[in-house]
């Protein structure tokens, strides 16, 4: 965990001094970062029990976004009521994908009252457009999703948390990958393009001439968190920051716009 910390914190320092507003690198050209959370907070998963303490989870979510000003936090396993408090608190834009679970909308409990069940997307630029379906390729009760949402920045950033690869649910683990990748790869050309979520695979599944970083230093679940980029981001730069309230560490991926 101490040496998570000291990898994390060398990326922060580099994109924001551990605290302050991210500065444009050396090369005068313009940074984009994005922080990938699992966060466990349905109330249903083993995760929830073993890991999370609800509120802290939703404080320790919110000072992490405060303390490294990422231009988009990417969220698996959130819950929509919890995702619009993380939102008004940072002061980004939300947008939120409802996962069907067991053929309805998933009421987040213990406490309720938290609003649904499902995956999110959040940025500092304004959202001018959103998009988020139900892959074809289906195995369990979960009805896994994507989402896609389009800036005034310029970069449309995506999220999607697959199936696992258990033997009841690895088809569909394979085909929602394949999916996904078809989905980034027709994204408009003009634009950058930045994928993060988890998708319970160390293989990536970014399409053709997309870079992948993943969170394989981390201490819990390495490999399973990936963001995928376009070629119109490069040089990206990873880290893995400790998150006390999941069964995950964050993924921190910083890349330089042309």
């Amino acid at each position: 965990m101490v040496r998570l910390v000291v990898v994390g914190c060398a990326l922060v320092v580099a994109l924001s001094g551990c605290g302050r507003p991210a500065a444009a690198p050396s090369s005068g050209r313009p940074a984009y970062t994005l922080m990938q959370m699992n966060l466990c907070l349905s109330g249903l998963a083993d995760c929830y029990r073993d890991r999370v303490d609800y509120p802290a989870a939703l404080a320790e979510a919110v000072a992490l976004i405060r303390r490294t000003h990422p231009d988009a936090v990417t969220l698996s396993e959130g819950c929509s009521g919890d995702v619009a408090r993380i939102a008004r608190r940072t002061g980004y834009h939300a947008r939120f994908s409802t996962v069907i679970y067991g053929g309805a909308p998933f009421g987040c409990i213990d406490p309720g009252g938290r609003g649904v069940f499902g995956d999110a997307v959040l940025t500092k630029a304004d959202i001018v457009q959103a998009r988020n379906d139900a892959f074809a390729a289906q195995t369990d009760i979960e009805r896994r999703r994507w989402l896609c949402v389009k800036t005034r920045a310029g970069v449309d950033v995506c999220t999607a948390h697959l199936s696992t690869q258990s033997p009841e649910e690895i088809a569909g683990n394979d085909g929602q990958c394949a999916e996904l990748a078809t989905v980034l790869a027709h994204r408009p050309p003009a634009r950058a393009v930045i994928f993060g979520g988890d998708v319970n695979r160390t293989g990536s599944c970014a399409p053709a001439g997309f870079w992948t970083r993943s969170d394989a230093s981390a201490g819990r679940s390495p490999g399973l968190q990936q963001v995928y980029g376009s070629p119109a981001l490069h040089r990206p730069e990873a880290a893995v920051l400790p998150f006390a309230h999941s069964d995950h560490d964050v993924l921190l991926v910083r890349a330089l716009l042309r």
